[in-house]
């Protein structure tokens, strides 16, 4: 497995990493195969795991834990907060603030069953919170050990710059890492984001290479929705049935034909071309799936492919906004109206 560096932090990490969104009740309930899932993407070389409060309620952390017992130090681990977690849902059980992050940190902690975190991140930005407080607390984290690094996700260039700037002029801990939603449907990112996260240093995580499925092929349109998939269990997510997404994988299946490798292969592989990016996380919900995707750390793709791929999608180009999973609040009536 091919290592990269994870920005200017010195950290080396694998050019794919273990997301962990599927493991627990909101994908795989058996713990005793999630927990093989994980030993198995270490054993093929991967060092980067990420998961996140929020996910199936704190299991998905609880999971990782049980995994990582005994094999601690090999891993580069990272989770987020932000989100309410299982049942605290009060006003102030949530977002960005000093009084939640303390709370959070303390339970993934124990969830993780460990003494530190590598990557603390903001799973998203909270406009109610001053990025200094935000930033102030992740700070004294750093300083007591409990996390090593912190960072975003799924924060707009420009917010990424004023956390840059207030941490500079608070001479605290900067966000050293972002991580976003990356695939060949959605290349938005590649116009700001990435342009940011390279001047500054910043590591690049990327998630949903595979566009939650549609990047394998299975969405067809004798069959949108298969049983079993992410569009079959969350339709309310996907638009399993979108015409100009149908053209596209058909026109790269056809180029991934010609390049001797799988679709799946194809779209992994592609994520990891963009200098930008440091690991693209795999989101396997059984052995089985991740068996099928660590053959994409084999795959370098050569540049008649690249372009190839640039023609069915250019760069910078949004296929469906909804994608994004996150609506920008600076967007909101009551922000730009008058």
């Amino acid at each position: 497995m091919e290592l990269r560096a994870f920005g200017s932090t010195g950290l080396k990490v694998s050019r794919f990493g273990i997301g962990t969104l599927m493991l627990g009740a909101w994908g795989n309930p058996d713990h005793a195969e999630c927990i093989r899932i994980i030993h198995r993407g270490l054993d093929a070389g991967i060092n980067f795991v990420d998961t996140a409060d929020v996910y199936a309620g704190g299991e998905s952390e609880e999971i990782v834990g049980a995994a990582l017992a005994g094999r601690r130090d090999q891993v580069i681990l990272a989770t987020k907060f932000h989100n309410p977690v299982g049942e605290a849902r009060g006003p102030n059980q949530r977002g960005n603030s000093r009084r939640w992050i303390h709370q959070a940190v303390d339970a993934s902690l124990r969830r993780l069953r460990t003494d530190w975190i590598d990557v603390y991140q903001a799973h998203r930005p909270d406009p109610t919170t001053a990025i200094e407080d935000t930033i102030d607390t992740l700070t004294d984290l750093v300083r007591v050990g409990k996390i090593r690094y912190w960072g975003t996700s799924m924060f707009p260039a420009g917010q990424i710059v004023d956390a840059l700037w207030a941490a500079d002029r608070r001479h605290a801990a900067p966000p050293r890492s972002e991580q976003v939603l990356y695939n060949i449907f959605s290349r938005n990112v590649e116009t700001d984001v990435f342009p940011t996260c390279r001047r500054h240093g910043s590591g690049v995580i990327t998630w949903s290479p595979l566009s939650g499925g549609w990047l394998t092929g299975k969405y067809t349109r004798e069959h949108p929705s298969p049983a079993g998939t992410r569009a079959d269990r969350f339709p309310q997510y996907f638009d399993a049935a979108n015409e100009v997404k149908l053209g596209m994988v058909e026109r790269l299946t056809t180029i991934a034909a010609d390049a001797g490798v799988s679709l799946t292969h194809l779209a992994l592989a592609w994520c990891g071309e963009h200098p930008a990016v440091s690991t693209s996380l795999l989101g396997p919900r059984t052995e089985a799936q991740l068996d099928g995707l660590l053959g994409a750390a084999e795959v370098v793709l050569d540049a008649a492919t690249l372009d190839a791929i640039d023609e069915v999608n250019p760069p910078g180009v949004l296929i469906n906004p909804h994608d994004q999973d996150w609506a920008n609040p600076d967007l909101e009536p009551s922000v730009r109206r008058r």
